[in-house]
């Protein structure tokens, strides 16, 4: 599953690219995230809960941060099990332009799953990432944006 967008954010380059490497709004974003905490320099360890159709499951996995240029880019990834669910992993690259007083955020995301989740059919997976993903970026764009009002 591959999607691409761009969210235009009310803050400046330098604040948005803060949030981005921030794990307590990450985790205000991240649709279903019980626990976000960081590991290490460009790692995180994740706690999500996240219903697909009739299956819910509770992710533990890790969250890496590379290609790190600040305050323009990165690549967040992460993969995470979910028991008997199966497990998910995916990533983004991120990039952000000043747009005057607002930034542009684009971003272009990658996600794959196995286990039980994948025997859900294509068309479920994609339309929940997609759908998780627009939260994401739609959510951080309000905790930015207020953040900076």
């Amino acid at each position: 599953m591959e999607m691409s967008g761009s969210e235009r954010i009310q803050a400046p380059r330098e604040k948005v690219w803060e949030a981005l490497n921030d794990p307590d709004i990450l985790k205000q974003c991240i649709p279903g995230c019980q626990t976000l905490e960081m590991t290490g320099d460009d790692e995180m360890a994740a706690t999500v809960k996240l219903k697909i159709g009739v299956v819910s499951a509770n992710f533990k996995g890790k969250v890496t941060l590379q290609n790190m240029n600040p305050p323009e880019s990165y690549t967040i990834s992460g993969e995470g099990q979910g028991g008997v669910a199966g497990f998910a992993k995916g990533g983004a690259d991120v990039a952000l332009e000043d747009h005057g007083t607002e930034t542009v955020l684009n971003y272009a995301c990658k996600a794959q799953v196995g286990g039980k989740i994948a025997q859900m059919g294509s068309r479920l997976i994609d339309s929940t990432a997609k759908k998780l993903a627009g939260q994401f970026f739609t959510k951080f764009n309000q905790v930015v944006s207020e953040a900076n009002a």
